[in-house]
């Protein structure tokens, strides 16, 4: 398995920027259906029939995606970047978190909860002061930079993209099914560790890109705070944000980054989606470097 060429993702980038394809044409749409689609066949009454049940069903779509990834990674160049683009959410992302903004700047609130709980977050958000609202968008912005943006950058261009949409699979299960609640906590579990793998270098790639575009600033709150989360993985790129822009992250019950900072509002939603766009910018410099040559030849 060789990467995906370099001219590929430049192009997948550039493609990006005019944003996503319609939902019926769109790989990581086709992926949330069949993932519900086998959540509601699920029968497993015990926690190993459940992890059984989960376990096989995420094998089964990521080898799907796998294969089927790595046949568009046998055609040109320019089909290959065409194929990548739908795996990787940079302008969607920007996007998002910029009508998050808008929302908060214009003092309502209930619409920033609103379109916070559509784009962003998971969690309800019906009580969430502005703060939060702002905090929660920053932490999300950081934490997708490396699910939505370097990740699949990273993974196409050391794997192809067959690589590239197990990836995807992968992270779109973990979205769907990696909560532990009673229904999930189960059959969720190997969706959650295989995305905790996958994304152990992309999450410090994308910490590293923060603390970068923010000249350094941050890096003492990522040492200190990037473990203070559930997942292994999201501390680093949100506590590098938290760092960089001097706020306060905190999700009630669950963590605090950088507890001494100031409670974050729309101006730092803002400072945040510039610092996130050079920190994906500084990742896909990073991707498009040349892989080195011991890497190629073990490919050839």
């Amino acid at each position: 398995m060789r990467g995906a060429p370099r001219r590929a993702l430049l192009l997948a980038l550039a493609l990006d920027t005019l944003g996503e394809p319609p939902a019926p044409a769109h790989p990581v749409v086709w992926m949330g259906h069949l993932l519900r689609r086998a959540r509601a066949a699920w029968r497993g009454q015990t926690p190993r029939a459940q992890l059984i049940e989960g376990g096989l069903g995420w094998a089964a779509g990521v080898s799907c995606s796998a294969v089927l990834g790595a046949a568009c990674g046998r055609l040109p160049w320019w089909a290959q970047g065409l194929a990548l683009k739908p795996l990787l959410a940079r302008t969607a992302l920007l996007r998002a978190g910029a009508e998050v903004a808008a929302a908060l700047e214009a003092g309502n609130l209930p619409e920033a909860r609103r379109l916070l709980s559509w784009h962003l977050v998971s969690r309800d958000t019906a009580d969430l002061t502005a703060c939060e609202v702002a905090g929660a968008a920053i932490a999300s912005l950081a934490e997708n930079l490396s699910d939505s943006v370097v990740a699949p950058l990273l993974h196409a261009r050391l794997g192809g993209l067959g690589w590239a949409a197990a990836y995807r699979f992968t992270n779109t299960a973990d979205a769907s099914w990696g909560y532990r609640t009673p229904a999930l906590e189960w059959p969720g579990k190997v969706a959650a560790r295989a995305d905790d793998l996958l994304n152990l270098a992309p999450a410090r790639l994308s910490a590293a890109c923060l603390l970068l575009a923010a000249g350094g600033r941050g890096w003492r709150v990522w040492r200190a705070d990037a473990r203070r989360t559930p997942s292994p993985n999201g501390g680093h790129p949100m506590s590098a944000a938290a760092g960089a822009l001097g706020v306060r992250l905190e999700k009630r019950g669950a963590y605090i980054l950088n507890a001494a900072g100031r409670d974050p509002d729309a101006s730092d939603l803002r400072a945040a989606l510039t610092l996130v766009s050079r920190a994906a910018l500084l990742a896909a410099l990073v991707c498009l470097l040349p892989l080195p040559r011991q890497l190629t030849e073990a490919r050839a």
